[in-house]
């Protein structure tokens, strides 16, 4: 994650978009987001960036801890916010004991966790399980055909028989075919949820034909679920508020909680990802599309104006597409609504 040093440049004073009546120094208390302090100094959050001032003197200044002090000073006649380090994100130095013949080594521990961008409550699963991927690979990934004594649902601890070849990996994931996500305005494939079941690591292979360890589960193991080896990369949930750079013109094309309409805190899928420069934390406008009117004068259907009314964070990005979190709704929401940028 890369943060700017100082404000970058902007056509506008960052000074106008402080919130009436923000504190001079606000103490970070346990259960902070940096949402919610962004909020509570700007009334346009996402500028987080450009008011942040990085302190060299500060061990991992883009960490903040509670018990921190965030202090809005003046450099320049501009506004910054400074990080003043508290107890909880300081370090704790410890070092082998002098009786254990080992190279001596340091090892820092932050005395508590950093708080993060958004509440990691609803988008925890979200972060390194659930993937999307082209769809003849899931396709094409090897699947569970039995388990152990003939069950046809199974759970940590059972064995499983898969058909096909397993790729070199130390662990895997039991995955069932999710939605095929389709863009709605050009109906480009834009990706197959596969939705992740538990983990498992291989037992042993014979012709194409593995036998697999079942070892934990978020729900039951069934017959058809596909294998993949397990993600190497690990999404960072430190990250900052922040515009896109490029211009956004998207829609959300499906909701996690299985209902129709979008509320707050919900998960969301968006047409736009990688592709069009979207980064995990950015921040989107979310505008109820505009219904259809009859003008009874031209003799002909008319859309009205979208008006906006939520705003989402993205919290993970693929090529084609990004999930991001409902934080705020004026009204209910819908798939199909538009996202631009805020």
């Amino acid at each position: 994650m890369s943060l700017l040093v100082g404000l970058s440049a902007t056509a506008q004073d960052i000074a106008q978009f402080l919130k009436p009546g923000h504190p001079d120094v606000y103490t970070v208390v346990k259960g902070d987001t940096l949402w919610d302090i962004s909020g509570t100094f700007l009334s346009k959050p996402w500028l987080w960036p450009e008011i942040w001032q990085i302190n060299p003197q500060i061990d991992n200044p883009h960490l903040i801890y509670p018990g921190d002090q965030i202090a809005l000073v003046y450099v320049d006649g501009q506004p910054r916010l400074q990080l003043r380090r508290g107890d909880a994100g300081r370090t704790v130095k410890l070092t082998p004991s002098d009786t254990i013949s080992l190279q001596p080594q340091i090892r820092a521990t932050p005395l508590e966790s950093s708080i993060p961008a958004i509440s990691l409550d609803a988008i925890q699963g979200f972060l390194v399980q659930n993937r999307v991927i082209e769809p003849a690979v899931l396709e094409a990934a090897p699947y569970i055909v039995e388990g152990e004594a003939e069950r046809l649902i199974l759970g940590a601890g059972d064995r499983v028989y898969v058909r096909g070849e397993l790729p070199d990996s130390e662990s895997f994931n039991f995955v069932r075919r999710g939605p095929l996500y389709v863009d709605p305005n050009t109906q480009e494939i834009l990706g197959r949820e596969a939705t992740y079941i538990g983990l498992g690591t291989a037992v042993a292979q014979d012709a194409d034909v593995a036998t697999m360890a079942v070892t934990s589960t978020r729900e039951e193991v069934q017959i058809g679920d596909r294998v993949l080896p397990t993600e190497e990369r690990r999404v960072d949930a430190n990250f900052f508020p922040s515009a896109p750079v490029d211009d956004i013109n998207g829609e959300i094309i499906s909701v996690f909680s299985g209902v129709t309409q979008v509320g707050q805190y919900d998960v969301v899928v968006i047409n736009r990802g990688e592709r069009e420069n979207l980064e995990v934390g950015n921040v989107l406008a979310i505008y109820k599309k505009g219904g259809i009117a009859r003008d009874r004068i031209a003799n002909e259907n008319i859309r009205l104006p979208s008006e906006r009314a939520g705003l989402l964070m993205i919290f993970r990005t693929f090529e084609k597409l990004s999930y991001g979190l409902v934080l705020a709704t004026e009204r209910p929401l819908a798939v199909s609504d538009e996202v631009r940028n805020p």
